[in-house]
Formats: C-alpha cells, sequence, structure tokens
C-alpha cells in the first residue's frame, strides 16, 4: 500500500510539473496569475502605504520589490540603490533575489536582468516563488505541509459538507461551494444560507465568497468568476494562492479553538474538584450535626434509680453501637477519601490546597469524632457504676428491712413491760426475781446497740447512694431510734424503782438466777447466729466467697462449744423441773429472773443446727455462680487474646505495606484489597467477642485478671484497624492516580519510596527536617553551599511542610518529586489561552465566551468572572486576568 502511494505521488507531482510548463504558454493562466498576484502583493505592501499596478513594470527598479520582501518577513533587507540607471536596478533586484536565496528557495533560471527587462513569465514564477515561500510553505497539517498540507486542511474543513469534494486546486474549485464552505466552516454567521447554495450557479457562489472574504475577512479580491468558470482548468498557483489567504485568515481561530479546549479542560477538573468540595461539606455537615446530637445523649446522667430503667439505657446504648455509630464510622472514613482525593486532584493540577469551612477540617472532624468516644466511654463507666450501685442499694434495702423486722419483733411489747408496776405487788422473791429478770433484760437491751446501729448504718448508705424510697427509710430507722431512746429511759426508771424496793425484798432462786445468766448471753448468741447464717451478702469474686465458705466453716467449730453450753443451760431447766416434781413445790416452776424458757432455747438451738447445712448450701450455689463467671472472664479473656493480636499485627502489615511496598502499586492494591476482604471475614469474630462481653456484663463481672484487652479497646483498635486500611487503599490510589496523570514511571515512584525508607530510620512514615535533606541529596538533588543553599532548603521546606509540624511526610515527598519531575497548566497558559479567545484584548465579551466555549463552561465562565474596570473596557466587558488568577491562587473556587 505504501508502495503504491508513493508511485501515486510521484505521477501526480510529474502531472504538475507539466501543467507548469503548459501554464507559462496559456495567457489565461498568465491573466489570472497577473491579477492574483498582484491582488496578494497589493494586499501586504498596502501596509507600508504603497501598491502595483503592472506586476511587470513596477518591480523593475527592485525597489517595491524589496518593500514587499521587508513586509512579508518582517526583517530589513540592505539599503536599496537610489540610481535610476540600469546597473542601479540590477542591484537591487539581486539584493531582493540574494535575500530570498538566504530563506533557503532556489531560483532556477530566475535573474535580475529578466526582471529588470520586465519578463512576465520570470516575474510571475519570481511572485510565485515568494509566495511558495512566505504564504504556503510554513502550513502544517499532521505530516503534510506545503501544497499537501493546505490540500489537506480544505479536505478536513469541508469534509462535513456533502456538496463539496477538494481534490485539487483547480476543478474542485469551479462551482464555488468549497470557498462558501471554508467560509461558512469557521464563520457561519457570514454565510447563513449555505444549504441554500446550488452547484448550478457557480457565479452566485464564486461571488458570495470572493465579496464575503473582501468585507469581513479582510482578503482582497485576487480573482474573477469569469475567469474561474469559463476555464476549464483555472490556475492552480492563483487558486493556491488565494486559498493560502483563507488559511492564514482562519489560523486565528484554530488557535482560539485550541485555547478553547485548554479552557474548557481547565474548568472541567475546576468543576469536578468543587464537586467533591461540596459533596465534603454536605458529609461534614451531616456527621458534625450528628456527633452533636448524639454527645449530650450520651453525657446525660439522668437516673431514675430504678435497675430496670437503667439495664433499659444499657440496651439503647448497645444499640447505638451495633445499628447507630457504624454508619457514621463509614461517613467518616467516606469524608478522610473524599478530602485526600480532592487534595491530590488539587495538587495534580497546580490548584491550591481545598480548606474547608471553618470547624470542617479533618482535625475538627476527628477531635468531634474522639470527644464522642470519650462520652460514649464515659457513659458506659457510668452506666456500670450505676447499675453496681443500684444492685448495691437492692441490697442494703432487703438487709434494712430484714434486720428492722427483727428488731421490731424483738421490741414489740417491751415498752409496755417496762411501764409495767407488777412489783408492788409481789413478795420479796418475786421482786428479787423481777430485779434479776430486769438485770437480764438491761444486758439483752445492750447487746441489741448493735443491731440498732447497724441499722442506723445502713440507713445512711442507703440515703448516700441516694436510695429512690429514702424517705420511708428515713421514716422508720426515726421510729426504731426514738423508740430506742423511749426504751433506755424507761429501762433506768424501772431499775431505779427495783432498786428502792429490794432493801424490803430478798430472795434468790440459784438455778433461775444461773438459768437466767446464761440463757440470755446464749440466747443473744443465737439470735445472732440465727440473723448470720440467714445473712444476704454480695461478693464478685472466688476469693471473696470462699472467705465467706471459711468463715462459716470456723462457725461450725464452735458449735461443739456451743453444745456444752447449751446442755448446761437446759441442766438448769431440768434441776428446777426435778425440784418441784421431787418436793411438790408450787409458784416456783416459772423462772422469776427471765421470759427465756428452756423450750425456746431449745427450739432456737434446733433453728441453729437446721440452718447450718442450709448456709451450706447457700454458699456452695454462690460459689457455682462465682465459678460461672470465672468461666465468662476465661471465654472471654481467651477470645480477646486471640483477637487483639490480630488487630495489632494486621495493622501493623498494613503500615508495613504503605511504606515498604513490594512490587508495583497496582499489586499493593490488590494486596491491600485482599487485606480488606480478610478484615471484613475477620468481622464475625469481633461479634462473638461482643457475645461474650454482652454476657460478661450481663452477669454484673466487673474485672478480669486473665487478660491485658477490655472490649474497648479492642473495639478502637478494630475501628482503627477499618480507618487505616480504608486510608491506606486511597493513598495508593492516589499515587497511581499522581503516577497516571504525571506520567512517572513505576520505577521512578519504587525509588522515591526505597529513597525515603532508606532514611525513615523510625518507620513513622514521616521524616525530620535534616533526614529529609539527606534524602533529597540521595536522589541527586543539589544544594549550593553556604547561606544560600540553607535558604534553599529553607524554602523547600517551607513548601512541604507549610504548617510547620517539624516532618514531612511520605505524600508530602512524593508531591514535591513529582513536580519537580513533570509539568501541567499554568495559570499564565490558562491566561493566554483567554487572551487568545479576546482577540489580543484585556477583557472578554459573554459573547465571545459563548461562541467559543461548550454551553455549560461558558456560563460557569460568566458566572465567576468579574467586571472588567480598565478604562478601555466596553459594557458588559469580563475580567478573564483575575478570574485565570483565581483558578490557581487563593480564591472562594
Amino acid at each position: 500500500m505504501a508502495e503504491y502511494e508513493y508511485e501515486y505521488e510521484q505521477d501526480y507531482m510529474g502531472q504538475e510539473d507539466e501543467w507548469e510548463r503548459e501554464g507559462l504558454l496559456d495567457p489565461a493562466w498568465e491573466r489570472q496569475q497577473r491579477k492574483t498576484f498582484t491582488a496578494w502583493c497589493n494586499s501586504h505592501l498596502r501596509k507600508a502605504g504603497t501598491q502595483i499596478e503592472a506586476i511587470e513594470e513596477d518591480f523593475r527598479n527592485g525597489l517595491k520589490l524589496m518593500l514587499l520582501l521587508e513586509v512579508i518577513s518582517g526583517e530589513r533587507l540592505p539599503k536599496p540603490d537610489r540610481g535610476k540607471l540600469r546597473f542601479h536596478q540590477i542591484a537591487n533586484v539581486n539584493k531582493a533575489l540574494e535575500f530570498i536565496a538566504s530563506k533557503g528557495v532556489k531560483l532556477v533560471s530566475i535573474g535580475a536582468e529578466e526582471i529588470v527587462d520586465g519578463n512576465v513569465k520570470m516575474t510571475l514564477g519570481m511572485i510565485w516563488t515568494i509566495i511558495l515561500r512566505f504564504a504556503i510553505q510554513d502550513i502544517s497539517v499532521e505530516e503534510s505541509s506545503s501544497k499537501e498540507g493546505l490540500l489537506l486542511w480544505c479536505q478536513r474543513k469541508t469534509a462535513p459538507y456533502k456538496n463539496v469534494n477538494v481534490q485539487n486546486f483547480h476543478t474542485s474549485w469551479k462551482d464555488g461551494l468549497a470557498f462558501c464552505a471554508l467560509i461558512h466552516r469557521h464563520r457561519p454567521e457570514l454565510i447563513p444560507n449555505y444549504h441554500e447554495l446550488r452547484k448550478d450557479d457557480p457565479y452566485n457562489n464564486l461571488n458570495l465568497a470572493l465579496e464575503t472574504a473582501e468585507k469581513h475577512l479582510d482578503i482582497p479580491r485576487m480573482l474573477d468568476p469569469e475567469d474561474i468558470v469559463n476555464t476549464a482548468r483555472p490556475d492552480e498557483k492563483a487558486i493556491m494562492t488565494y486559498v493560502s489567504c483563507y488559511y492564514h485568515a482562519f489560523s486565528g481561530l484554530q488557535k482560539a479553538e485550541t485555547a478553547a479546549n485548554r479552557i474548557c479542560k481547565v474548568l472541567r477538573v475546576n468543576q469536578e474538584n468543587e464537586r467533591l468540595m461540596e459533596e465534603y461539606e454536605r458529609l461534614a455537615s451531616d456527621l458534625l450535626e450528628w456527633i452533636r446530637k448524639t454527645i449530650p445523649w450520651l453525657e446525660n446522667r439522668t437516673r431514675d434509680n430504678t435497675l430496670p430503667g437503667t439495664q433499659h439505657k444499657l440496651e439503647e446504648f448497645r444499640d447505638y453501637r451495633r445499628k447507630h455509630k457504624p454508619p457514621k464510622l463509614e461517613d467518616k472514613s467516606k469524608l478522610e477519601i473524599i478530602f485526600n482525593t480532592l487534595q491530590t486532584k488539587l495538587r495534580l493540577s497546580n490548584r491550591p490546597a481545598y480548606m474547608p469551612s471553618e470547624g470542617k477540617m479533618v482535625a475538627d472532624i476527628a477531635n468531634a469524632w474522639k470527644k464522642l468516644e470519650f462520652a460514649e466511654k464515659g457513659f458506659e463507666e457510668w452506666l456500670m457504676a450505676e447499675l453496681r450501685r443500684l444492685e448495691r442499694l437492692d441490697h442494703l434495702a432487703r438487709k434494712f428491712k430484714h434486720k428492722s423486722d427483727i428488731h421490731e419483733e424483738w421490741t414489740e411489747g417491751k415498752e409496755e413491760m417496762l411501764q409495767d408496776t407488777d412489783f408492788k405487788n409481789c413478795n420479796l422473791y418475786e421482786l428479787k426475781a423481777l430485779r434479776k429478770k430486769h438485770e437480764a433484760f438491761e444486758s439483752d437491751l445492750a447487746a441489741h446497740q448493735d443491731r440498732v446501729e447497724q441499722i442506723a448504718a445502713i440507713a445512711q448508705e442507703l440515703n448516700n447512694l441516694e436510695y429512690n424510697d429514702a424517705d420511708a427509710v428515713n421514716e422508720r430507722c426515726q421510729r426504731i431510734c426514738d423508740q430506742w431512746d423511749r426504751l433506755g429511759a424507761l429501762t433506768q426508771k424501772r431499775r431505779n424503782a427495783l432498786d428502792e424496793a429490794e432493801k424490803i425484798l430478798e430472795r434468790v432462786d440459784q438455778y433461775h438466777l444461773e438459768f437466767a445468766k446464761r440463757a440470755a448471753p446464749f440466747n443473744n448468741w443465737m439470735d445472732g447466729a440465727r440473723e448470720d447464717l440467714v445473712d444476704m451478702f454480695i461478693v464478685h469474686t472466688m476469693d471473696e466467697i470462699q472467705g465467706l465458705i471459711d468463715a462459716h466453716e470456723a462457725f461450725k467449730v464452735t458449735l461443739g462449744e456451743a453444745e456444752s453450753e447449751f446442755k448446761a443451760i437446759i441442766m438448769c431447766v431440768t434441776e428446777v423441773e426435778r425440784i418441784v416434781k421431787q418436793l411438790d413445790l408450787k409458784g416456783v416452776t416459772v423462772n422469776p429472773y427471765t421470759n427465756i424458757t428452756g423450750k425456746e432455747l431449745g427450739q432456737k438451738w434446733a433453728d441453729v443446727k437446721n440452718l447450718v447445712p442450709q448456709r451450706d448450701t447457700v454458699l456452695q450455689a454462690e460459689m457455682v455462680r462465682q465459678q460461672n463467671h470465672e468461666r465468662l472472664r476465661r471465654q472471654f479473656a481467651q477470645k480477646a487474646n486471640s483477637v487483639g493480636p490480630w488487630v495489632e499485627k494486621q495493622a501493623e502489615a498494613i503500615a508495613t505495606i504503605g511504606m515498604q511496598m513490594q512490587g508495583t502499586l497496582e499489586d499493593a492494591l490488590l494486596k491491600l484489597k485482599n487485606m480488606e476482604a480478610q478484615i471484613m471475614a475477620y468481622k464475625p469474630n469481633m461479634d462473638e467477642l461482643e457475645g461474650y462481653n454482652q454476657q460478661v456484663q450481663e452477669s454484673l463481672v466487673f474485672e478480669n485478671k486473665h487478660t491485658q484487652y477490655t472490649m474497648e479497646t479492642l473495639r478502637v483498635g478494630w475501628e482503627q484497624l477499618l480507618t487505616s486500611i480504608a486510608r491506606t487503599i486511597n493513598e495508593i490510589e492516589n499515587q497511581i492516580l499522581t503516577r497516571e496523570a504525571k506520567g512517572i514511571p513505576e520505577e521512578k515512584l519504587q525509588e522515591f519510596r526505597a529513597s525515603f525508607s532508606h532514611f525513615d530510620k523510625k518507620r513513622t512514615l514521616a521524616l525530620e527536617p535534616e533526614s529529609f535533606r539527606q534524602c533529597l541529596l540521595s536522589m541527586g538533588y543539589h544544594f549550593n553551599p553556604g547561606r544560600e543553599g540553607d535558604a534553599e532548603f529553607a524554602h523547600i521546606l517551607g513548601v512541604v511542610d507549610p504548617n510547620g509540624s517539624g516532618y514531612v511526610t511520605f505524600q508530602a515527598f512524593l508531591d514535591f518529586m513529582t513536580r519537580e519531575t513533570t509539568d501541567s497548566d499554568t495559570a499564565e497558559q490558562v491566561m493566554q489561552s483567554f487572551k487568545i479567545l479576546a482577540g489580543d484584548k484585556p477583557y472578554i465579551t459573554q459573547e465571545e465566551l459563548r461562541r467559543e466555549l461548550p454551553p455549560d463552561q461558558a456560563e460557569y465562565c460568566i458566572a465567576r468572572m468579574t467586571k472588567y474596570t480598565g478604562p478601555d473596557g466596553i459594557p458588559g466587558a469580563l475580567d478573564y486576568i483575575s478570574f485565570a488568577t483565581a483558578l490557581y491562587g487563593e480564591s472562594d473556587l
């Protein structure tokens, strides 16, 4: 195919040479060239304030020929000879021909003498050579230049027009539609009715094109419709000369199109960045608002002082942990990803870093999240403490009631007994018995002092713990204390009365007295023992219940001695009954010194012996309960000791991949994606651990010595692991985006990473200033010696560490090295593109923007450009300079 095209090109060029030789002999072509070349020369000479009439005459002295060359080349030629003799004219023409030759043009068979002699064909040949060199040779379209480039340009521009087929520079232009199509393609408003033109009306078409080009495009009328239509094959050089004027006239529009494309590209980037900014602002506002509403709920410490109510709050807290918090954690992670992606895109497009609204920085959101987690931890701790307090309150309330019931049972009828005046009607022996009986009561009363103090202490503790029914407790406690004071006063009063009567009445019954003395303390001991055996307790560890069991075992050891005492006391009763039976005594069977009977002591002793095995059962049941608690502790600890190291290992692996990467970025990204899948697959282990923790909390188990991990630390580690994997994936994706956008080879990125890792001795993913400087030197970056080098490094450090944190992150290092090795759009380039669209004016109009840019981006610019305030402005003029500067500087964009 390539060989065929080459041979075809050779034939075409051979035909062209033949046409040129024929053209030298064809008067019609000569006439066309005269007119076209004359008009072309005058289009340039008029810039110097002159023109020619006859092309073969006006160039003979060489003056206007030299002037023409100066105008079209923009260069100064040697000073011409001003003489009118023939050798002066030849000298001037030679200067012109030498200048043409200096531009790389070979002049074949054209000499100064022929020009001075007015040789028409040689003069036209020379002008054609000038046109080729200065008007056509520099035309380049794709891989073609000069004539082929101009022809390809015409074909490309007229391709959308079905009634135009440009194959050459002669017959393809006879109907005039090709000229009209070129004008319509670039300036459709100049020929709005193009589609009404007919191929069979060449005169009208040609006149329309020639007049429009002359009036609106400043292209002189170089052709006549009659010469083109009435000639079988119009002159190719004349057509090429005229068409080249179209190319140069519209080349400015091509530059405008390129400038518009550049602006569109910049605006698309800016629009996408604004969309990300808006999405970040929305997500940040929603998340901060949710945190703002949630923290007061977590900080609320309102109590209802009931165990069910507090347990309901605990269920609500667990519901918040399982259902409400995880979606917000995803939003927080998404915010960080959006922020990092946005900053990467802004860096890649040379935009300033994005600064969110006040209070919505990533650090602000992190601080708010930290406050949320602090409030969450405090709320959970408060709930657990509240549960312990309420459990303690419930235990104390039941204990208060139990002891108060026993005390009130004991005090029942004691006031009436102490107020009785029976001693006035008894004999001496009965009086002595009453006195001894009263002494025993006093001993009993003193023994009950501890119980009253215990009741008061329990009531005080209930008040301190803010028991919800504290008023009823206080009322009952006050009633018991008041009664106790009255009993004390009445006891002292009765003792005084008995002392007064003691001088009259004496009789002692040793057995009754012995019984009374020994029975009272033994009875109190049994009352205390029965109370202790049914006493309620609360323990949290196996050591505590073991202590109670040991104390109970110690108590059982004393039962032998107590049984001996019981038998000794009962012996007194037995002896009295034996004497009464033996001597048939009356009125002495009742012990005058005490109300305690042998039967009562026997019943209480039987109760004590029955309560001992019952106490054994209760303590053993509690031991089983504490063993179950220990099982729950070990179950949680076993799982926590497995999950905790796994989470820490995964976090370390993620950090290692992020910095010490092996292979390509895509390999690292794939590895991180796989790790992310593994982490999500591991979540059932966290759920299982949450279930164990719920069992532990519901069983009111508060300490665990078998593990260093708490559910709170594991939750924080898990959430940090999820955040770390998402952040690292985002960083790798941003590095891939940087590599693709900047065209940085993978090996270069690996080199950047290896150098950074080498100097990151502490593996903190950040370099101190001196380590950063050594890293730059290892990458081949040169610093001048002395203060100049220090100042240069300080400037670089200000770029990579704008906040003055004292360290340089890997991402900042990568951005710096990327900027050092790549190039991108600048504000100056965008400003220059707008200047082209505005036709070199310092301002631009809405009409020009709408004509050159796509509708949405044109309106985008109009909405954001400020009014131009220069003295040369027109109504509606817009300032594109400040707009282009704002795209790459500090602004609200």
